[in-house]
C-alpha cells in the first residue's frame, strides 16, 4: 500500500465550533480512511499555511483521491493537500528508471 501525506487548513467557521466544541477529529478520519480500505498512520495539529497535517496508507491512489474529495467536499475544510509519498527504496529505484528513460532537457548540451 502506499503512504500519502494530507495538508489540510479548516475554514474560520469550523475553527469558531471547535473552539466552543473541542474535538479530535482524527476518529470520523480514522472511519473514513479504514472504509476505503486505508490505515491512519498519525495526525497532528499545526499552525502555518495547514492547521492539519497526517500520514495515510491507502490501496491505491484512486482510494487516496476519493478520501481527498470527501473531505473537499464536506464543507469544513478550505484547502485539502494530499501528496504521494515514495519509500527511498522507492525513490532510488525512479531514480535508476530516470537515468535511463532517455529523455534529455532543451538545456542539455545534446541539442540539434
Amino acid at each position: 500500500m502506499a503512504h500519502y501525506l494530507l495538508q489540510i487548513s479548516y475554514t474560520p467557521e469550523t475553527w469558531a465550533v471547535l473552539i466552543q466544541n473541542p474535538q479530535d477529529r482524527a476518529q470520523a478520519v480514522e472511519s473514513a480512511v479504514k472504509k476505503l480500505g486505508g490505515t491512519m498512520e498519525r495526525f497532528w495539529l499545526s499552525f502555518g499555511n495547514y492547521d492539519v497535517i497526517g500520514v495515510v496508507e491507502m490501496p491505491d491512489s484512486v482510494a487516496a483521491a476519493a478520501f481527498a474529495m470527501a473531505i473537499a467536499a464536506g464543507g469544513a475544510c478550505k484547502d485539502v493537500k494530499t501528496t504521494p509519498l515514495l519509500s527511498v527504496q522507492e525513490g532510488m529505484e525512479a531514480m535508476k528508471k530516470a537515468a535511463t528513460c532517455g529523455y534529455q532537457a532543451a538545456t542539455s548540451s545534446g541539442r540539434r
